[in-house]
């Protein structure tokens, strides 16, 4: 039986290096030539915002309502749970019923979060 080594070696290294240098030369490279060859004339037209051909209206500084952060987390909190799911849905045979059990308690634990946050009402807008 032939023995495999898996000591590596600095030259294996280079395919690596020789990538890094292409990607951070590509990247310079880019920001360089659009400031050499990009047009120069600035006018108040080109420097003023564009939001999609509206008209800017007011100042963009003027506070939100905490709601609509709330909901934002709570959407990220609610949605990590599809992450946790998917793997254990294409695998849930090879974890038989302690996986299954587990996989109930995180549900649990999922439905007991969004029981509060009903009840501290924190998705009411009003």
């Amino acid at each position: 039986m032939e023995s495999v080594n898996l000591s590596s070696t600095p030259v294996d290294y280079i395919p690596i290096l020789i990538q890094l240098g292409v990607a951070v030369g590509f990247g310079v490279l880019t920001i360089v030539g659009t400031h050499l060859i990009g047009p120069k004339v600035r006018t108040a037209n080109k420097l003023s915002s564009f939001e999609s051909g509206v008209e800017v209206v007011g100042n963009a500084r003027q506070p939100f309502s905490i709601k609509y952060f709330l909901v934002a987390i709570l959407f990220v909190i609610f949605d990590v749970e599809v992450i946790f799911m998917y793997p254990w849905a294409v695998n849930f045979r090879e974890f038989g019923v302690e996986g299954l059990v587990e996989m109930f308690i995180f549900m649990a634990l999922l439905l007991a979060g969004l029981v509060y946050v009903i009840k501290k009402k924190a998705l009411d807008w009003n």
